[in-house]
């Protein structure tokens, strides 16, 4: 299963609790100026260990190294799933083709039992 088969699947269906939402489009009413306000309050927030607030304003913002940076803080956290998600809000190919390699071949031998 390749990235945009998994984001389509995971837009399509309602799964419990937010595990997975996803957006390609962050709100398209901001200017670059404030987009650039928003992403500079966001890494001091980041900095300053307010990972929920910088969290939030990457995602309005769409701001994909933000995000990346969240995702790498909940790998190293041990919670893959939350990381994969914002990997995928951060459209970043390189840290969840592995990740959905390997859910793919649990999935798969899963099915196999």
């Amino acid at each position: 299963m390749n990235a945009d088969v998994f984001k389509k699947v995971v837009q399509e269906h309602e799964i419990p609790n937010g595990f997975i939402k996803v957006t390609d489009k962050p709100i398209g009413v901001l200017s670059s100026e404030q987009k650039a306000v928003l992403n500079r309050k966001g890494n001091t927030l980041f900095n300053e260990g307010k990972i929920d607030e910088a969290c939030r304003i990457f995602i309005t913002t769409g701001y994909s190294d933000g995000l990346t940076r969240i995702g790498d803080i909940y790998s190293k956290k041990n919670e893959p799933l939350t990381a994969l998600k914002f990997y995928l809000l951060a459209n970043n190919s390189r840290k969840t083709e592995p990740m959905i390699d390997k859910l793919s071949k649990i999935v798969s031998l899963l099915l196999k039992e």
